[in-house]
C-alpha cells in the first residue's frame, strides 16, 4: 500500500491557507499547519493533522515545522508557501524596515522553506510546492508597492528553483490571486473584476491541490493566475 502523501502549509490558521490545508486534507493528504495564531493548531486537529504557532519570517520557526512534520510522517510531498500582507503605504515613505519585513514575509519565506524541503524531496524522489503570490506580482499597483515589487522577484525565484530542481522530479509554481473573499471586497474592486465576483478561498485550495497533484506533473515553474480576469496581460 502507497504510504500516505504529507503536506506542509503555513499561514494556515485562516482565509487561503486553511482552505488550502482543507482541500489537501480532502484529497488525503496527512496536513503539517502553521501560523502565528493557534488556528492553525486547532485546524489540524480538526483535519486530523499536526499543527504548529510559528511565523513564516522566522527561521528557527520553519526548521521546527520541517523538522516536526518528518518525525511525525517520515516525508514531505508538498508545500503550500502562503503568507500574510506584507506592508502598504506611499511608494516613498515605506520604510527601510517595512521593505525588510516585506523580503522576509514574501520572498525569505520560499527560499528558507527551500533549503529545508529541497534535500528531503531529492532522497525521496521528488515533491512539488506552491506559493501563493499576487495578481499584482506582473501588473505592478500603487496600492501594493511592497506586494507587487516583492512577488515579482518571487516569480522570478521560482523560475530558477524550477529549472533547477526539475531533474529531481521537484516542482515549484505560483498562484497568483485576484481579489479573495477572505476578506471584503468593495464595490469599485468587484467592478473592475470581468467575472463580477470576488474568488472563493475554496477556489484558490483547489488550485493548490491540482498544481501538488500527480495531474500536474508536466507544470512547473509558471504563475497561475486566479483572478476572475482582472489582470489584462496575455
Amino acid at each position: 500500500m502507497a504510504k500516505q502523501k504529507a503536506a506542509i502549509v503555513t499561514a494556515a490558521g485562516r482565509g487561503m491557507g486553511a482552505a488550502c490545508a482543507r482541500a489537501l486534507a480532502e484529497k488525503g493528504y496527512a496536513v503539517s499547519l502553521m501560523s502565528v495564531s493557534e488556528r492553525s493548531i486547532e485546524l489540524a486537529r480538526e483535519l486530523g493533522g499536526i499543527g504548529w504557532q510559528g511565523s513564516v519570517t522566522e527561521p528557527a520557526d520553519l526548521q521546527r515545522l520541517v523538522a516536526g512534520t518528518m518525525a511525525e510522517y517520515g516525508r514531505i510531498d508538498a508545500v503550500v508557501n502562503n503568507t500574510g500582507h506584507p506592508p502598504k503605504g506611499e511608494l516613498l515613505e515605506i520604510t527601510d524596515e517595512e521593505w525588510r519585513d516585506g523580503m522576509d514575509m514574501v520572498l525569505l519565506n520560499v527560499v528558507r522553506m527551500a533549503r529545508l524541503v529541497t534535500p528531503i524531496m531529492q532522497a525521496q524522489g521528488g515533491g512539488a510546492i506552491v506559493n501563493i503570490s499576487t495578481f499584482a506580482a506582473f501588473e505592478p499597483s500603487l496600492a501594493f508597492p511592497v506586494s507587487s515589487s516583492l512577488r515579482a522577484a518571487l516569480g522570478s525565484f521560482t523560475k530558477l528553483y524550477a529549472d533547477r530542481y526539475a531533474a529531481d522530479n521537484i516542482r515549484m509554481n505560483n498562484i497568483l490571486p485576484g481579489f479573495i473573499d477572505s476578506y471584503d471586497v468593495g464595490a469599485e474592486q468587484l467592478a473592475a473584476i470581468p467575472l463580477g465576483r470576488a474568488g472563493l478561498v475554496r477556489e484558490i485550495g483547489e488550485t493548490a491541490v491540482f498544481l501538488l497533484s500527480d495531474a500536474a506533473g508536466y507544470i512547473t515553474g509558471q504563475n497561475l493566475r486566479v483572478d476572475g480576469g482582472i489582470t489584462r496581460s496575455v
